[in-house]
């Protein structure tokens, strides 16, 4: 939910850390036909799709109801389990108070619900994809200690003009990430499990390159925000990104600011190809079909 160039001033009616009244009881009951119709597609395609942590935490939230769920039902749970709660903000929010939030282990969630015209897709990412995408995996210990720790992280790298960087990791992990499971690839990321199309791409597509996770060539690889991923990177297990996380990254931005950006569709030497796409989807022009990321 961070935004780059946006305003540091919240707007009216929100708090000075952009925190607004979720306004639950003001959602109509086609906002929340909206959210159960897009709850049922994505479960109905997830089971055997998306990984352990991700479908213990929809059990746990028990996210479906009878539509859009109230933040502070949910924070109940979501308090005893990791310490974790949701707060709303009435949209894209500044890096710095984005990382502020995860740091104080508050997840930032737009209120609004898409259209039913808009099932598919919406250029800003909506409480469906911000609640059913990010929040399940927030219920997981050692998922919820790295997004914590990224928001520590994210602070440093506003300091040091390395948020670029810093946004390939984010986007590449806990947006658009897969891990490799005893039973297959499996969704992680929010990006996908939230839409319904890049959840069968992500997976199924010869067109991606799927490359092992390497925290260097995951920061030094440029992303695209109109289409489908042309890379995805998979890690071994959640520990991988804990592992990550204890790093401290001032030599490794010493040696980004003199290495060249990674192209999406580019293989370079050293690359743990697990798949090596054909990429034909880019090349054929693709298409806006997915729900965007926050």
């Amino acid at each position: 939910m961070s935004g780059e160039g946006i305003s540091s001033a919240p707007p009216p009616g929100a708090n000075q850390d952009w925190t607004i009244d979720q306004g639950w009881e003001a959602y109509s009951q086609a906002d929340h036909d909206v959210w159960i119709t897009l709850y049922e597609r994505q479960t109905q395609m997830l089971n055997g799709r998306a990984c352990d942590e991700f479908l213990r935490g929809l059990d746990a939230l028990d996210l479906h109801r009878a539509g859009i769920p109230d933040f502070k039902r949910i924070n109940e749970e979501l308090q005893r389990l990791t310490g974790w709660s949701v707060v709303a903000v009435p949209g894209l929010v500044p890096d710095d108070v984005f990382f502020d939030h995860l740091a104080n282990r508050r997840f930032p969630a737009g209120q609004f619900i898409r259209t039913p015209h808009e099932l598919d897709y919406l250029q800003e990412p909506d409480i469906f994809h911000d609640v059913f995408g990010h929040v399940p995996m927030l219920t997981d210990p050692t998922f919820a200690d790295y997004m914590q720790a990224y928001g520590e992280g994210g602070r440093r790298a506003l300091g040091l003009g390395r948020l670029a960087n810093l946004a390939r990791l984010y986007w590449y992990t806990v947006e658009f990430g897969l891990m490799n499971t005893p039973e297959g690839l499996r969704i992680y990321g929010a990006g996908i499990v939230s839409s319904r199309a890049e959840s069968i791409f992500a997976l199924d597509d010869p067109s991606p390159n799927r490359i092992g996770f390497e925290l260097e060539r995951v920061m030094r690889t440029l992303y695209r925000i109109d289409d489908f991923q042309q890379v995805y990177f998979v890690i071994d297990s959640i520990q991988t990104l804990q592992e990550v996380t204890l790093r401290d990254f001032g030599a490794l931005y010493e040696r980004l600011s003199g290495a060249s950006d990674i192209g999406v569709a580019e293989i370079v030497p050293g690359d743990a190809m697990i798949t090596r796409g054909t990429q034909a989807y880019a090349r054929a022009g693709g298409r806006l079909a997915r729900a965007p990321a926050g």
